[in-house]
């Protein structure tokens, strides 16, 4: 069942449609080009490419009683509660904000570290994902597919071996030695190895043509509105525990999707009232030398021309040292995508070199006393070239996102197992009968 609405060209907004939510639905899809409103469960509008966009029909945030991502029921795209210690950790920093000389820094740790109450045990917030898109799947009678450069494959395989829920995962060479899990894997988890020289975005073409099977549906990626709530519950989580939004939220993306969540998340919480009516300027960060979205945002480009923000794309890949932020087809361009996103906050972009993406490791776990990813890094190195360029005032209440860590806290507690491939696929042609 659809629904159309007349729409002012360009207004990608998040204001509650005017149409009525069915009394047994606890949310619509609304396109964010069209406006055409969707009642059923599904990755895409019929009528253009614009990303849907979850309206919920609860406006005022309420938490639930659980601890974890469940807390955050009533904007999570799923009807059963999720129950779970995984979720996201807001803390006051006190060490990196006096180095960096800044009042208001609040860390949103997405990792394992228990005396923090941070118990991602995957160590990255792709598992804020994927368990509302697991949950939200799981009666749908098919298979999931996704694709990963490493991190959200562990996530999902993880939770997969939590619940049962079958899943095909598949990852590139290069993200092979991310996949382990701090419990035995189960049967349900479906681990296709590509060859290495294939990247991330070879994996996704695989991971497409798998999910026009029989039996299997696409997981969706930055489409699937599961996904990108339950990374949006690192914005409400800051929000909640400052009692308002922040002014500056900074995050390292590889396709964006975080950063796309954080802005619906902002938007939500404006509509909620409670929390302040500015949106949080984002402050984005590719890692060099792999930077499209970066160089298409600096020229003032909605679209990315891949000959001029991205030549050799597998050669620049192959340099960088967070290279798990590399997707050659990101959601930039799309209507409700990065571009949307980063006008709609006036957002900065920026490009970090490896050398200052291993000082920003280095000094968080110096400061903050946790060791973190390299996405994390680069996040940091940002921060840091935001404050020295005056782009951030020392009384600003400021967000920094570490998407992942406590990798060496989680082998003190827990034994990794680590996940054979169940199938090799040398690139994203080969007959499916060979990986099924």
């Amino acid at each position: 069942m659809t629904i159309r609405e007349t729409v002012c060209c360009g207004n990608i907004s998040n204001h509650p449609s005017s149409i009525s939510i069915p009394g047994n639905l606890k949310y619509e899809l609304t396109c964010t080009s069209c406006k055409t409103n969707y009642f059923d469960n599904r990755l895409k509008c019929d009528s253009d490419n614009g990303l849907l966009r979850a309206n919920y029909r609860t406006k005022k945030l309420e938490l639930k009683n659980v601890p974890g991502i469940g807390k955050f029921h009533d904007w999570l795209p799923v009807n059963d509660l999720i129950t779970t210690d995984a979720g996201p950790v807001t803390y006051r920093s006190t060490e990196l904000a006096d180095h960096l000389g800044l009042k208001n820094l609040f860390i949103g740790f997405n990792g394992y570290w228990p005396e923090k109450g941070a118990f991602i045990k995957t160590c990255s917030f792709k598992e804020l994902e994927a368990f509302p898109t697991l949950a939200k799947s799981r009666n749908s009678g098919k298979t999931l597919v996704l694709a990963s450069a490493g991190n959200t494959a562990r996530a999902f395989a993880h939770v997969s071996a939590m619940t049962g829920v079958d899943v095909y995962i598949v990852v590139p060479g290069s993200g092979t030695s991310r996949m382990w899990l701090p419990e035995k894997p189960r049967d349900s988890i479906h681990f296709i190895q590509m060859g290495n020289k294939c990247d991330y975005t070879d994996s996704i073409h695989l991971a497409e043509r798998l999910s026009a099977a029989p039996g299997m549906q696409a997981e969706g990626g930055a489409r699937n509105v599961a996904r990108r709530d339950g990374m949006g519950t690192v914005m409400l989580d800051a929000s909640v525990f400052m009692k308002r939004m922040p002014d500056h939220y900074f995050q390292a993306i590889g396709s964006g999707t975080g950063g796309i969540a954080a802005w619906e998340a902002a938007m939500r919480l404006v509509d909620d009232g409670k929390f302040g009516k500015g949106l949080p300027q984002l402050h984005l960060s590719q890692n060099l030398p792999f930077v499209p979205m970066f160089n298409a945002w600096k020229a003032g480009r909605r679209e990315i021309i891949k000959d001029i923000d991205m030549p050799e794309p597998k050669k620049l890949i192959h340099e960088m040292y967070a290279d798990i932020l590399s997707n050659r087809e990101p959601p930039y361009s799309v209507p409700g995508g990065v571009y949307d996103a980063m006008c709609a906050t006036n957002g900065i972009m920026y490009a970090i070199s490896n050398n200052d993406a291993k000082k920003g490791v280095d000094l968080f776990e110096e400061m903050e006393g946790i060791d973190i990813f390299p996405p994390a890094g680069v996040a940091v190195a940002s921060l840091i070239e935001a404050v020295d360029a005056g782009k951030v005032k020392p009384d600003d209440h400021i967000v920094l996102n570490i998407t992942g860590g406590g990798v060496k806290r989680v082998e003190r507690d827990y034994h990794l197992h680590k996940i054979e491939p169940t199938a090799y696929a040398e690139n994203a042609n080969v007959p499916l009968e060979e990986i099924i």
